[in-house]
């Protein structure tokens, strides 16, 4: 096919069907164009080259790499390609070109991925439709104001995780059983149904926060036992376990932000 390499196999094989058939057909039995036949019949057809292992020009990094850049890696994984480049502009501009910029970006990744520190395994989560909802409360500082005085609200925010489905409403007040009441009485209206399980934080509206188990107050397990969801919650001082409400809280936050 036009654009590809042929194998030496074809070569020989065409070679072969050639002392019995035209070129044509010997070309068509070994899977190669006419055009690449009349080259070997004419033998100026060039080869596949293998692949080299040796350089064709001098190592532009070579005068910077050990003695500047690989101290730099091995004191600091937090250093970027970038930062690096910068200071190679800045204190080493006899001895760095800066046009040599993604092939340093490029053995900088390399080594990092043959000597740098291991890397954090992450598993990712796989949620079922329905199977989780979590609910939070999260503080709004716009400058919102009503007749120029400012307005001290915060948010009730109620995610779907697997569907990404989300509602929020506005909180007057602190987080109280009230509020999170309310909010999650009007999300599960909103979207229609109630999840499997419903997960929060450490929220004294909804825990005792004195015991590690089984610590819901009465009336958030009432409430819970009325719509039928299983009630959890992240681990205590682990906020970051309910990702899939905190990182939207600041996505919605700074939707807010932009509208205002």
């Amino acid at each position: 096919m036009s654009g590809n390499h042929i194998s030496d196999k074809q070569v020989n094989l065409y070679m072969t069907q050639r002392a019995k058939h035209s070129q044509v057909i010997a070309a068509a039995k070994s899977g190669i164009s006419s055009r690449t036949a009349s080259r070997i019949d004419n033998q100026i057809h060039q080869p596949k080259q293998a692949n080299r292992h040796w350089r064709t020009r001098e190592d532009p990094l070579s005068v910077i790499w050990e003695p500047i850049v690989l101290p730099l890696l091995q004191q600091s994984d937090g250093l970027t390609p970038i930062g690096i480049f910068d200071y190679l502009c800045e204190q080493h501009s006899d001895q760095f070109d800066p046009r040599t910029r993604r092939t340093l970006e490029r053995r900088i990744n390399r080594w990092r991925q043959l000597h740098g520190s291991a890397k954090e395994v992450m598993f990712t989560q796989t949620h079922a439709l329905g199977a989780l909802g979590i609910a939070d409360f999260t503080v709004v500082k716009e400058s919102v104001t009503i007749a120029g005085v400012p307005l001290k609200h915060r948010l009730f925010h109620y995610r779907l995780v697997a569907s990404r489905w989300g509602y929020a409403q506005v909180v007057y007040g602190g987080e109280s059983f009230t509020a999170l009441s309310d909010g999650l009485q009007r999300a599960f209206v909103a979207s229609g149904g109630v999840p499997h399980e419903l997960r929060t934080d450490s929220l004294s509206a909804a825990y005792k926060n004195r015991q590690q188990q089984h610590d819901f107050t009465e009336r958030y397990a009432d409430l819970c036992r009325h719509y039928g969801v299983k009630p959890s919650r992240n681990n205590r001082g682990v906020a970051h376990e309910n990702g899939a409400i905190e990182s939207p809280n600041n996505h919605l936050k700074k939707q807010l932000h932009q509208a205002l």
